[in-house]
């Protein structure tokens, strides 16, 4: 049983409570004492990151977690969001909402993916909602949202079963609603992209437009999405074909696990912080191109740590794999951006041309909100400044 991590103002069906983050202290010590207290085992000599996380890589992270990284500080500085928990559908979802201090701000809607946490995004917040203060332009600024999907961080415990990502995009609806918001945009990466790109079809009314990121992984990763080779590839398209192939043989394997049987990895997760690091910055380190901070790092995985999350998380690939809710795509507005892009994903993903706006980035990977978190404001803007409702 997890302690309690936060202090609610009170929980009630359709209302909005006030949220503030508040790890006891006792939990803080019990994680540094199992940290401290980790079974180390043995690395077979000359293997590395192509058999998972490395020892040594992991010992020196879970040393910094212990005695270096400091909970207290990022705790505070998470809780300079104002945040707020509400029940919907049955679920706490709990959210940072920043109102911009503009007049003219737009709602935007950001969903974080896995395994990610609402922290992911607190570098983009800011210049997001308060242009003006990061040396951006006021006509830019938007009234911030960003959740924490059900079963994620804060939005615990779950009491049943069934939320897939489509429950997810309604839940977002259901929230943006409640927040009084009668038209606004939509941003997501990884899982939350899937969320994100299903809003418009379950709220094309109030949806204005939706942006979504991917990467080369999320080719990989994707079964069918790779493109087929034919003669119009190049020697070195055809090698990177083999590449990302490769990939994503060997870089599936969580997901079969996930998707088949998440209780057995769940316990794990649960009770060692040092195998919930290990399964967490696997992820982190082998999907990005730009190092991540290690406090980011450690942040994500203490939020999963105190939340107890690893497991539900877990079960929420188990859900996305047996989902039969895919709903058609929409009407509404969505632009692409792709981190670490090459030509493949252009292949893949618009082929035919028709997604009028999708921009290709040399650098970043799976989390550009906490690799490259300047390109992304600039481009969340700049997309968003084009499809702007009067």
């Amino acid at each position: 049983m997890q302690p309690p991590v936060a202090t609610v103002d009170g929980m009630a069906e359709d209302s909005i409570d006030r949220y503030r983050i508040a790890v006891p202290d006792d939990a803080v010590d019990d994680l540094v004492r199992r940290v401290w207290t980790t079974r180390w085992p043995r690395q077979p000599p000359g293997t590395g990151w192509e058999r998972g996380t490395p020892v040594d890589y992991l010992e020196e992270l879970a040393a910094y977690w212990a005695w270096v990284y400091s909970w207290r500080d990022h705790e505070a500085a998470l809780n300079t969001f104002p945040q707020y928990t509400t029940v919907i559908d049955g679920a706490t979802v709990h959210f940072a909402h920043v109102r911009s201090p503009e007049p003219n701000a737009v709602p935007l809607l950001l969903t974080h993916g896995y395994p990610s946490s609402f922290a992911e995004f607190h570098r983009v917040i800011g210049p997001l909602a308060d242009p003006r203060s990061h040396g951006g332009d006021a006509a830019d600024a938007f009234h911030v949202v960003v959740p924490s999907l059900p079963g994620y961080g804060f939005s615990t415990p779950l009491t049943e079963t069934g939320w897939t990502m489509s429950r997810m995009a309604k839940a977002w609806v259901e929230l943006m609603r409640r927040l009084g918001y009668d038209r606004y945009f939509a941003h997501g990466t990884d899982v939350g992209a899937g969320v994100t790109g299903m809003l418009g079809s379950f709220d094309p009314e109030h949806v204005a437009a939706v942006h979504v990121s991917t990467d080369p992984i999320s080719l990989a990763l994707l079964e069918g999405m790779l493109p087929e080779v034919d003669d119009s590839f190049t020697e070195e398209e055809k090698r990177r074909h083999a590449h990302w192939s490769r990939y994503g043989q060997q870089g599936r394997g969580y997901l079969q696990i996930l998707g088949t049987k998440p209780q057995t990895v769940a316990y794990g997760l649960h009770d060692s912080p040092v195998a919930l690091l290990a399964w967490i910055v696997e992820k982190l380190a082998t999907w990005s191109t730009v190092d991540i901070d290690w406090d980011d790092i450690l942040t994500g995985a203490s939020i999963y740590w105190f939340t107890g999350s690893g497991a539900s998380t877990a079960h929420f690939i188990y859900e996305s794999a047996h989902s039969t809710e895919w709903p058609a795509p929409s009407d509404v507005p969505q632009g692409w951006a792709v981190f670490g892009a090459e030509a493949l994903m252009r292949r893949a993903f618009n082929h035919d041309g028709k997604i009028e706006h999708f921009a290709e980035y040399a650098t970043g990977g799976h989390f550009p909100a906490l690799e490259v978190p300047r390109v992304l404001v600039d481009e969340l803007r700049g997309y968003f400044r084009t499809v702007r409702w009067a």
